[in-house]
């Protein structure tokens, strides 16, 4: 198309549209690193605060943790879904990076278990709880706030980097880890060193904050009333089969984000029994190339539609995960083990690309962010945050592959979602709106 026949204010509010896009999606992937750092560094501090146990039952506990962080997201997704569809996407952006700051803080400077006993694990806890909170409303004002800010012709596109910076938080915790790998004794990350990573995320945020306090408010949320905006949780309940479908389409493709991505270097050592440091190095490069996929996959929806890309997740998730993870475990091959993870990636890019934007266009803008945020914090803390825990719970009874199984139904679930729903690109609340 020639710039003449694009509408004017296209060009005239494309660079502030690029920069909002920009501030919303680097104060994302500043949260994601905060939460995701905790997951890399867990096979380092597991012993602080949790000693005299088997290393697997010290990532059980550890891991635990982590799923409970995941168990209060729905909390997060409620409280702050309803106040960025009150108040603003804006003021609720920036309420959730100041508490996963906090949280990150609080575990950089936590006393361990041997200095406090028990409420060593407690703050954990504590930080992982406010951490929990704090991106369980995250995923649906960032999704909610892109997908607003995007012009219809390229919303999954740039909706897109909603996962790209969610990734990039990811690879950011994975590059610090493989840096810090170098710089430090095993023994040194042991004792002390695991807290580094916690302390930049938490400087980082401020970073984020100031990003985000700057940030312009969309254009569909200053044009909702402000009887639209009150009650948003009796609002969200006349619109019960868009919640169901958002539950739906999640919890077979957070099943395997988590899967693939965060259980993945405990995988690794665990199961196919690489060292630490090459099961840090396939999760940064894999992460990085999955990051890659996530905008052609989107700019692909944009052409062809989002139910697609969908199914192609779906269906090449049914099929191939119990081959893959039974491959995976049965190899000692590094080269081997990074191009199964790698094609995994590439079967999740279907879903993690444009579920964001797919949820924000089942919405009126009213309710939007809480629409988005509830059902899916739901499915991740059901399914999602829960996955390393059952993985490794399987593994320690000696049925690992019942997880293979497991997984697999979760997306064949998600498939029939997909399946049987309208494709959201031709029938987009945005879009009316």
């Amino acid at each position: 198309m020639s710039q003449a026949t694009i509408p004017h204010e296209d060009f005239a509010t494309m660079r502030h549209r690029i920069a909002s896009i920009f501030g919303g999606s680097i104060g994302n992937l500043i949260e994601w690193y905060d939460f995701y750092v905790y997951n890399f560094f867990a096979l380092y501090f597991a012993k602080s605060f949790f000693p005299n146990v088997s290393p697997t039952v010290q990532l059980l506990n550890t891991f635990g943790i982590y799923a409970l962080g995941f168990l209060i997201r729905p909390v997060g997704g409620w409280v702050l879904g309803a106040y960025a569809d009150r108040a603003g996407r804006r003021a609720a952006l920036t309420l959730s990076i100041l508490m996963m700051c906090f949280g990150s803080l609080l575990i950089a400077v936590a006393p361990v278990y041997a200095n406090v006993g028990i409420w060593a694990p407690v703050l954990l806890l504590a930080a992982r709880l406010i951490q929990g909170l704090s991106l369980g409303g995250e995923y649906g004002i960032s999704a909610t706030y892109l997908s607003e800010i995007a012009i219809s012709r390229h919303r999954g596109f740039y909706s897109s980097f909603q996962y790209v910076t969610l990734i990039g938080g990811q690879v950011l915790g994975s590059l610090t880890l493989l840096i810090m790998q170098q710089a430090y004794a095993p023994a040194e990350l042991e004792a002390w060193a695991w807290r580094v990573p916690f302390a930049i995320g938490a400087a980082c945020a401020l970073f984020g904050l100031y990003l985000r306090v700057n940030l312009q408010e969309t254009d569909q949320f200053i044009r909702a009333s402000r009887a639209e905006r009150r009650g948003a949780l009796t609002a969200l309940l006349r619109h019960p089969a868009q919640v169901l479908l958002v539950f739906g389409l999640t919890m077979g493709g957070t099943t395997a984000f988590y899967t693939y991505t965060t259980y993945m270097p405990a995988f690794l050592t665990n199961t196919v029994h690489l060292t630490r440091d090459q099961a840090t190095q396939i999760s940064f490069i894999t992460l990085v190339l999955y990051a890659l996929m996530q905008p052609l996959a989107g700019a692909i929806s944009d052409r062809i539609g989002r139910r697609p890309v969908l199914m192609w997740f779906g269906i090449l998730g049914t099929l191939c995960t119990v081959p893959i993870m039974t491959a995976l475990a049965g190899t000692h091959s590094y080269l081997t083990a990074l191009l199964l993870v790698l094609a995994a990636l590439v079967i999740v890019t279907g879903y993690t690309s444009i579920n964001a934007v797919v949820k924000a266009e089942l919405f009126p803008a009213s309710v939007r962010a809480l629409g988005v945020g509830l059902p899916y914090a739901l499915a991740v803390s059901i399914f999602g945050g829960t996955a390393p825990y059952i993985a490794l719970w399987f593994k320690n009874e000696g049925i690992e592959q019942a997880f293979y199984w497991y997984v697999t139904a979760l997306i064949f679930g998600s498939f029939l979602v997909y399946a049987l729903m309208a494709d959201t690109k031709y029938t987009s609340r945005i879009d009316r709106d």
